[in-house]
């Protein structure tokens, strides 16, 4: 599921409001923080953006063998990325 930029901010605030109001972190900078969150959270999703245009390209360059071999481009996709990302330590 793709979260879009009001999206991403709002679980940012709320898991960052629960985390103080539960007193399981402590922040002096409560904004600081959420906006670190945002970002390291768009930029898991740019990773995985990344990840999924180069698995696109690596089955793009394979389709006539795809199509023969009457292979599901889904489920080939999931495994590629799924192999690909752990690799690289990128967590889905």
């Amino acid at each position: 599921m793709r979260l879009n930029k009001n999206q991403i901010e709002h679980l940012a605030f709320v898991g960052v409001r629960n985390l103080l109001k539960e007193e399981k972190i402590i922040a002096d900078d409560k904004n600081r923080l959420v906006d670190s969150l945002i970002n390291l959270i768009t930029d898991e999703f740019q990773k995985e953006d990344k990840l999924d245009q180069e698995v696109r390209e690596i089955l793009s360059k394979h389709m006539e063998k795809i199509r023969n071999e009457n292979i599901e481009y889904q489920i080939m996709f999931r495994m590629i990325k799924t192999k690909l990302a752990k690799e690289r330590n990128i967590v889905l």
